[in-house]
């Protein structure tokens, strides 16, 4: 089974034949494969490995791998989602290395991890991983690899010291982090050494040949899809997104140097493409991308594009989309309420909503899913009003556009003006409210689990101090219900869950990832919290 599911891959690079003395290295991603070869980033990743002739790479998923080496000297991992961590220890112990970076001897891999879960706050994994990149893989691979190789037959305290010097590269274990108490707040984070620097800087990628598909196939969830990265990062920076904030700038891809080559290229071994960035129809030169897509040449390519910018969707738009097999566009919108959109810094009013709608319509697409989201810090009951007052509008003015709206509970990211605000506890009742005004109108109402909101911002809140909590309910199951029994069994020895979901931080609070420099300082964070919080009808609890 495994190898005809590799056999069934088309590669769009040209792997290099190992050296003699290539240093053995696993990359996994730790789910199964049609997930982890649906992801851009580990495509890329492994072919950037896959090319160098001083490594000899094998892939590992949960479920298939190709020959593993017997004594790798690298380990990696690329997290996508939170909850993989689950999956992680799994492996880890599938190869019998301690889950703890800690009990690791010089017989026992380095273990890296890179991706957007560690990325953003790496510190309720920390204790499992001796590695973390943060950043753009663009810069921060070659640097790693280059600096392993310097040091390939030091002992492991060497070798962790020297990657701690390059920009970018984060050693957990050469961080100490102090508490006021067991249970209490953290009092500081501080580098074991001086030489050890003391913030580290998320490396950014500042070039315009973005990312593209390394490797079609059949097996992947999207199946024989083509990936390229139109943009990366969002201007628009609203102040609970993560994908705009920890990813700035906005960079966009050379027309003619990178999209039309790449998807050339694509276009050779399949037809079907997907556009993928946060606000792809925000390139400058979208207009002329889909003027290339809708040559005649290329008239049997099914056409996939990630969520567009509301005032972006034109009657062109939803028409090349349509011929190119697409049924459905996806908009995010938030809230249908004026007062929220300035509060979260989302540039957009009702009508251009309706436009979106009449216009998908016009051009001959039969369904539309808006995204929504409740619990946003400051948000009152005439907002969810709102929200209803809108879609009976826009389902009003395109009559006969299968609607959808799904919805979320806001969750507090790090590295965004946000960061502060804790999860609204009314926020599950909010979903219901939205689900009861909107499902008699003929609107499909799909929420996201409130349940899996908690976990979430447990984790994208969390200290090393989870790390005890991420064992144990390892072993009772992913439930919410797991992680409560879990906070449960550790009372007294870590914060409980209100401190990490529910609570509203000082600004002047230590905050877990203080250490990790996003590509904002704090304090125009704060500026940009201020500016949202002048717009609540009631006061900010965060100070």
């Amino acid at each position: 089974m495994t190898s005809s599911v590799f056999d069934s891959e088309k590669l769009l690079f040209t792997p290099a034949t190992p050296k003699n003395d290539a240093i053995p290295l696993i990359f996994a991603f730790p789910n199964e494969y049609t997930v982890g070869i649906t992801s851009l980033g580990y495509q890329v990743v492994w072919a950037t490995l896959a090319m160098r002739d001083d490594l000899q790479v094998s892939r590992l998923f949960t479920d298939i791998q190709e020959q593993l080496p017997r004594h790798p000297e690298i380990l990696g991992f690329s997290m996508s989602w939170e909850l993989d961590y689950v999956n992680i220890f799994n492996l880890l112990e599938s190869l019998n290395i301690p889950l703890r970076a800690s009990n690791r001897t010089e017989n026992h891999p380095l273990v890296f991890g890179g991706g957007p879960v560690l990325t953003a706050n790496p510190e309720p994994f920390a204790d499992f991983f001796d590695v973390v990149l943060l950043g753009d893989g663009e810069i921060l691979l070659s640097s790693f690899i280059d600096a392993y190789q310097e040091v390939r037959n030091a002992t492991r305290k060497v070798k962790l010291n020297r990657l701690a010097q390059v920009p970018g590269i984060y050693i957990p274990s050469l961080y100490d982090v102090e508490y006021a108490s067991d249970d209490g707040e953290i009092k500081s984070i501080h580098p074991l050494d001086s030489h050890i620097p003391a913030v580290i800087q998320k490396q950014t990628y500042r070039g315009n040949t973005l990312s593209a598909s390394t490797v079609v196939t059949e097996k992947a969830a999207w199946e024989n899809i083509f990936m390229v990265e139109v943009v990366r990062s969002c201007p628009e920076m609203c102040r609970f997104c993560l994908a705009s904030y920890l990813t700035l700038p906005f960079r966009t891809a050379s027309l003619e140097k990178s999209l039309i080559p790449a998807i050339e290229q694509g276009l050779k071994v399949t037809n079907r493409l997907g556009l993928l960035g946060a606000s792809v129809t925000q390139h400058p030169e979208f207009s002329e991308l889909l003027d290339y897509i809708s040559q005649p040449k290329y008239d049997d390519v099914r056409l996939s594009v990630a969520s567009v910018r509301t005032n972006t969707v034109t009657e062109k738009l939803a028409a090349t989309l349509a011929k190119r097999d697409t049924r459905s566009l996806t908009i995010a919108v938030e809230s249908g309420s004026e007062n929220l959109r300035q509060i979260i810094n989302k540039k957009l009013d009702n009508e251009e909503i309706i436009q979106a709608a009449v216009n998908a319509k016009a051009g001959g697409l039969s369904s539309l899913k808006l995204y929504g989201m409740v619990g946003i810090p400051g948000e009152e009951s005439e907002d969810l009003d709102a929200t209803v007052a809108m879609m009976k509008a826009v389902k009003k003015a395109a009559f006969g556009l299968r609607l959808t709206l799904g919805c979320s509970t806001f969750v507090p990211k790090s590295h965004t003006p946000f960061q502060w605000f804790g999860v609204n506890k009314q926020s599950e009742k909010r979903l219901q409210f939205l689900q009861k005004q909107l499902k008699p109108q003929g609107i499909d109402f799909r929420p996201e689990s409130y349940n899996w909101s908690i976990i979430q911002t447990l984790l994208s809140r969390g200290d090393r101090r989870l790390s005890h909590l991420l064992e144990l309910t390892r072993g009772f199951g992913d439930s919410l219900g797991s992680y409560k029994r879990a906070f449960k069994e550790l009372k007294g020895k870590i914060p409980d869950l209100d401190f990490y979901v529910y609570s509203h931080w000082s600004t002047e609070k230590i905050l877990p990832w203080n250490h990790l420099q996003g590509p904002l300082p704090q304090s125009t964070l704060i500026k940009h919290l201020h500016e949202a919080t002048s717009h609540f009808r009631s006061a900010s609890p965060v100070k």
